[in-house]
């Protein structure tokens, strides 16, 4: 220590740094660490492999430039014009085959293709949560809520770089997003809320708008077949509709107007035995196979001569033909089995005149006892009464040179309704089946909720004007980000126009639009000229629904929010494990 001049005594040996040297000398060690290549900051906290991003330029707009380009992918594949996507994917290889399976899909469906395409981004990933999110619950809109995302997420980066904060433009998304909702309100079709579940005209026009964009042309036709097959087993009370009890069975050939509805099921496998068509007969199903109970432990049994062998034989067969006679008893003219028919017991079966199906899916098994109202019997033996179902006819067709096996209900107990539908290649009947799944949804939808909006981006175009109306009142910061959510729907009928190849699709937002706050105007006024494209849906009867609108802004907003809201991103080392062989 030493003595100062006021004769006090320092003791430098105990006095603590001072916070510019702590500082100084914590800068000196990250540069020493940065200048060798080292981890510093967060980054050396982490295991190797892992990966932080942080702030605007390194997070913000690196997960805005994701979300724009999965928003690319699927933006020319939106509208009953929209452009497939050829997607090609390698799978796994089947043990002991060397060569790895290519799967190639040709489709305009926005799910399919999020789902083809495995996005590894965590940005990118909320939206494609969020499109999987509309696809549960409406089970149509995914790529509107893609392309809208994409949109107020794309908009917020010129926003951000103007030196507005993340959290304003969030601000500004919330107070857009539940304006939008509460206008959409106003922009139902008059009289839409009223609705008959079992009226196959009124669900076939509220279906058009969901089937006309997956397969245009054919809309009618399939609208119409999809309506008879909801309405056809639509329960007491629609709102506990079931999507399951539409099947939808893909035979090759033909073409689509060849499609047609069966109130029952249709299996693509024939009877075992030569029986091929009954009528109006009892069924039993069994969840196990028919043959000759084998013992639960092994056991080794000694004959002294052919003569023990033989009867033997003949008491096995004494059994078989006993339990087959006992079902015969019962009234019972079709039996149904979930494993292996034994030989024997399939003879025994034809000389009663019983008709044999094997059915070793569990899930077509309950679909199956569904239809007939069958109870499946877990041992071979004769059913009980109450495990007897009835069906109406069930006989073998050909259909396109195929030949599957119709089981048709009455339509007093028909639960379970077939739609088979027919092309000439396996994508257009992949294609078609996600069609029919969409409308089927959209049947569900209305059960709940029937109001409908008019379709082909005017809807956005009206919502577009109001928000943007909305944000001019507003006098702070959020205005600039409430016109940004303007902007991207706006977006959403300019690229119809696009994917439609119109001439003027740069001009279709700045067309006045003829949709008021009332829903006399959302009808459209034919004595306007600006309002031809309004009244020309409304002539044609293309409507989207209410709630797919609804959920689809929803979503889509709450997506942008997400991903606006992340500054800081935080990657794991990705796991390892066998790669797979090189080509060539």
């Amino acid at each position: 220590g030493r003595t100062g001049s006021t004769g006090a005594r320092t003791d430098l040996a105990f006095a603590p740094p001072s916070t510019d040297a702590t500082f100084a000398r914590v800068d000196r060690e990250t540069l020493a660490k940065m200048a060798t290549g080292m981890p510093y900051g967060l980054q050396s906290m982490l295991k190797e492999g892992h990966s932080y991003f942080s702030g605007i330029n390194e997070a913000v707009l690196k997960n805005i430039e994701a979300c724009r380009g999965l928003a690319r992918i699927t933006r020319t594949s939106m509208g009953p014009a929209g452009a497939p996507v050829i997607e090609r994917k390698e799978e796994d290889a089947i043990p002991r085959q060397a060569k790895r399976r290519r799967k190639l899909s040709v489709t305009s469906d926005a799910s399919t293709i999020l789902r083809e395409v495995e996005v590894s981004h965590p940005a990118a990933k909320l939206m494609v949560h969020a499109a999987n999110a509309q696809d549960e619950e409406v089970g149509d809109g995914a790529n509107f809520v893609v392309t809208l995302s994409g949109e107020l997420i794309g908009n917020a980066e010129a926003l951000l770089l103007d030196g507005l904060t993340a959290s304003e433009i969030v601000e500004g998304y919330e107070k857009a997003g539940d304006k939008c909702l509460a206008v959409l309100e106003s922009l139902v079709v008059e009289g839409s809320d009223k609705f008959d579940a079992r009226n196959v005209e009124q669900v076939t026009w509220r279906i058009r708008g969901a089937v006309s964009s997956k397969q245009y042309g054919y809309s009618d036709f399939l609208c119409k077949q999809i309506a008879e097959a909801c309405v056809a087993v639509c329960p007491e009370n629609p709102q506990s509709f079931n999507v399951d009890n539409v099947r939808v069975v893909k035979l090759p050939g033909g073409g689509s107007l060849d499609s047609l509805v069966v109130k029952g099921i249709v299996l693509q496998s024939t009877p075992q035995g030569n029986i091929l068509r009954v009528k109006d007969a009892k069924v039993a199903v069994y969840g196990q196979g028919l043959d000759t109970g084998n013992t639960e432990t092994k056991g080794t049994t000694l004959f002294r001569s052919a003569a023990e062998l033989e009867a033997y034989s003949n008491d096995e067969e004494a059994v078989l033909e006993k339990t087959v006679a006992a079902i015969a008893e019962t009234g019972v003219k079709l039996v149904v089995s979930g494993g292996a028919i034994g030989e024997i017991a399939l003879h025994y079966f034809q000389r009663y005149k019983m008709m044999v199906l094997k059915i070793t899916s569990k899930f077509e098994l309950r679909r199956f006892c569904r239809v007939t109202g069958a109870s499946a019997v877990s041992k071979f033996q004769a059913p009980m009464p109450d495990q007897i179902g009835y069906v109406q006819s069930c006989a073998v067709e050909e259909i396109g040179g195929a030949k599957v096996t119709r089981v048709e209900q009455s339509d007093a107990l028909s639960s379970v309704c077939s739609i088979v539908i027919r092309g000439a290649a396996e994508n257009s009947l992949d294609e078609i089946e996600r069609c029919v799944d969409d409308g089927v949804n959209a049947y569900k939808v209305l059960c709940k909720d029937p109001r409908v909006v008019l379709s082909n981006g005017g809807v956005e175009m009206e919502l577009a004007k109001q928000i943007r109306a909305f944000g001019n009142q507003l006098h702070g910061l959020d205005q600039h980000s409430v016109s940004a959510y303007a902007a991207a729907l706006d977006a959403i009928p300019k690229l119809l126009a696009e994917n439609a190849c119109q001439e003027d699709a740069n001009g279709v937002s700045s067309t006045p639009s003829t949709l008021a706050s009332s829903t006399d105007a959302a009808m459209g006024d034919a004595s306007d000229a600006s309002a031809a494209p309004v009244t020309q849906m409304k002539e044609d009867g293309v409507y989207d629904l209410f709630r797919t609108k609804q959920r689809g802004i929803k979503h889509a907003t709450e997506a942008a929010i997400a991903v606006l809201s992340v500054d800081q991103i935080i990657m794991s080392k990705p796991a390892g494990g066998p790669q797979p062989p090189k080509r060539g």
